[in-house]
């Protein structure tokens, strides 16, 4: 019951970040390499706070959200004024500089060492302290982010980012200023995923700098290209597949030299197989 109530927990946490990534790959046509950092920002932003200003995990976590929605700002302002392919390797080279800060701030961060003894969160009175009753919260937020995505897709906004990816220059000579809505897009996407990261350090109680690798958005990535392009239902399917799939690879009993290495061959064979032979993924609107 404890190993199922932590799977569950995993897909819910993971679920939130594959949807605010197909926001803007799916829905805008942006592909991002960079949700890992953004949700680093928000797990030890929130645990930073928590554990050196007393600030509770709910204030901390929107704190957290919110920095990570302001560098997404200034980052998309510069970013999304380049060709698609240089945005793919800015969005991987923020990654890198997010990661190798958290590695290497040691004063701040304590490096390779991670953080220890981030404590479960109390919400509006409620204690989450409980694995079910953590799992519930989880799942509220996961329903919150889906319901976001339905609502920002059905709304004008979201009208207007299914035309940017379908024609940009064609949308903005009607007047529109598609940069704008690519960067506030961006933003959002940045923060709902931030906030994934805070419930996961404390979640897990522990957080260190190797959670938050370039494999782990390439990982996010997978799932959504899993799931298909579009369709938010399909990204929260990807994720149990995926989370699924690799829990299920421990009972393989890899070395544990290799094991980290497998689990990379595994989503890569995943992308190669989804692009050649069902590119619009399992429940996508459009091709990869």
């Amino acid at each position: 019951m404890d190993y199922a109530v932590h799977i569950l927990t995993m897909i819910a946490i993971t679920g939130i970040a594959a949807v605010s990534l197909n926001l803007l790959i799916g829905e805008t046509g942006l592909v991002s390499v960079a949700q890992a950092a953004f949700a680093g920002i928000g797990a030890y932003g929130m645990t930073l706070l928590m554990l050196h200003a007393g600030i509770p995990f709910l204030a901390a976590a929107l704190f957290s959200a919110l920095i990570a929605g302001a560098i997404a700002l200034i980052i998309g302002a510069i970013f999304l004024s380049l060709r698609e392919v240089y945005y793919v390797f800015g969005t991987v080279g923020l990654n890198m500089i997010v990661w190798a800060i958290l590695l290497n701030w040691d004063s701040l961060t304590r490096g390779p060492l991670g953080i220890p003894g981030i404590t479960r969160p109390e919400v509006l009175g409620i204690s989450f302290a409980d694995n079910t009753a953590f799992l519930i919260l989880c799942a509220v937020v996961l329903l919150a982010v889906f319901a976001a995505h339905y609502a920002i897709m059905k709304s004008n906004f979201g009208r207007v980012l299914h035309a940017v990816r379908e024609d940009e220059e064609a949308i903005a000579v009607l007047g529109y200023k598609t940069e704008v809505y690519k960067i506030v897009i961006f933003v959002i996407s940045a923060a709902l995923v931030a906030f994934s990261g805070s419930l996961y350090a404390t979640y897990l109680s522990y957080i260190n700098p190797s959670a938050f690798t370039v494999n782990d958005s390439i990982f996010i990535l997978a799932i959504v290209i899993l799931g298909g392009l579009g369709s938010a239902y399909g990204a929260i399917v990807g994720t149990c597949m995926l989370v699924g799939a690799f829990e299920a690879l421990r009972f393989i009993g890899f070395p544990a030299s290799i094991a980290g290495d497998m689990r990379q061959v595994f989503y890569g064979l995943i992308l190669i197989l989804f692009m050649l032979y069902l590119p619009r993924g399992l429940f996508g609107k459009f091709r990869i």
